[in-house]
């Protein structure tokens, strides 16, 4: 199995032929299988190893050879490669639902490594060969959460999870003395305090999210704040450094345009926060903080509890930033936060306008081009209304601020 792309397959597809190879395909895909079956001599880790050498790309590998039955190694580069813990059998996937109905127990594969699994063992190297130590972690994720529970489809299911989702993003925020905090800091408040310019790189419905975090960092913070989308955040030379926070937004934590940007923050020397909803992905291992969204799995290709959730999660983010660095007395921030916890019972009573809702659908179903409208906040949801209409409906749909109008 090959996830992403080997960016330098022909270079490496010509010296094959020379040898002797014969292609069936002009795949990068099948130029990795030949360098395999070259490197090859009894041990498939070490030709994997071999060969990993040589590719330059993104990309995950999972591979398999009939003299070593009992074994399946992966590599990671980029894309997402995860293992699952079973009784008596361990799996290679790229994402956690894939898996779910066999396992609860996961362990993340980090840029650079090798995983070679059996039945009965899981062994973790990086690309010299070194053996590394295995993380694992559990979600809490059933499997009924990601099966439709009746619903019609995903994004009914998912639609109606919104309620349940936004509690849990917001359950258990305050410590002890009744400070809020992120799920895992790994950068000391000093250093958010000495933060002059806030960058938000996210792609899609992320980015949508990322517009209101821009608005409420600015506004409670009290910080300068861009959003880029995270394609074109490291072509454009973003003038970053040490005093930057960069924010990644990414529902999977594996969005590989989004975790290129972080990279590239990091390498700028920039701290990282993360926004994600998946324990354990690149993008929160990667990071100097993460914010967990909770929101449990999305099946539905339409993100819908995905974008509600990053938009409570960055709230709370804001007001965290405020918090450290005094910009708003604990008070108001248990003030917002309590507001916020109303939010549920809000989206119920939308919840309840299911009916008119269909009507409105059926009157509209035939029109060709849609215009969504919004100010302020209302214009990222604007935005993201007419991404979720083309996604299902393939309607011409456009965001619009309605000032423009």
């Amino acid at each position: 199995m090959h996830n992403g792309i080997i960016e330098n397959f022909q270079l490496l597809r010509d010296p094959l032929i020379k040898s002797g190879h014969t292609f069936s395909s002009e795949t990068d895909t099948e130029v990795v299988a030949h360098m395999l079956e070259d490197a090859y001599r009894g041990n498939l880790a070490d030709a994997v190893r071999q060969t990993i050498g040589q590719l330059i790309g993104a990309y995950a590998l999972v591979v398999t050879v009939a003299d070593e039955p009992d074994v399946i190694v992966g590599a990671k580069m980029s894309s997402p490669l995860i293992v699952g813990l079973g009784e008596g059998e361990n799996m290679l996937a790229s994402d956690i639902p894939a898996v779910l109905q066999r396992t609860r127990t996961f362990v993340p594969i980090s840029e650079g490594q090798v995983v070679e699994v059996r039945s009965g063992s899981v062994r973790l190297t990086d690309f010299e060969g070194n053996e590394l130590e295995l993380k694992p972690f559990e979600v809490e994720w059933d499997l009924a959460a990601a099966e439709k529970s009746g619903y019609d489809d995903f994004m009914l299911k998912e639609i109606h999870e919104q309620p349940a989702a936004v509690r849990d993003t917001l359950r258990g925020r305050f410590d002890p003395k009744g400070n809020l905090g992120l799920d895992d800091l790994r950068m000391h408040e000093d250093q958010i305090r000495d933060v002059d310019k806030v960058f938000v790189v996210a792609c899609g419905t992320a980015f949508h999210s990322g517009m209101v975090a821009k608005y409420a960092i600015e506004h409670w913070v009290r910080l300068s704040v861009e959003i880029e989308i995270a394609s074109e955040f490291r072509y454009r030379d973003p003038v970053l450094d040490s005093n930057t926070l960069t924010l990644g937004i990414s529902q999977s934590g594996e969005t590989i345009d989004t975790l290129e940007a972080i990279r590239h923050a990091r390498r700028q020397q920039s701290h990282v926060i993360a926004i994600t909803n998946t324990v354990g992905s690149s993008i929160a291992r990667e990071a100097d903080g993460v914010l967990y969204t909770h929101a449990g799995p999305e099946r539905g290709v339409a993100a819908t509890k995905t974008f509600t959730t990053q938009m409570v999660a960055l709230q709370l983010l804001a007001l965290y930033l405020a918090q450290v660095r005094g910009e708003k007395w604990p008070v108001e921030i248990a003030g917002y936060v309590s507001e916020m916890e109303s939010l549920p019972d809000q989206v119920e009573r939308a919840l309840g306008l299911d009916e008119q809702t269909r009507e409105l659908a059926d009157r509209y179903a035939k029109v060709r081009d849609v215009l969504f409208i919004g100010r302020h906040t209302g214009y990222p949801a604007a935005l993201e209304g007419a991404l979720k209409l083309k996604e299902i409906s393939y309607i011409h749909a456009e965001g619009y601020p309605a000032g423009e109008l």
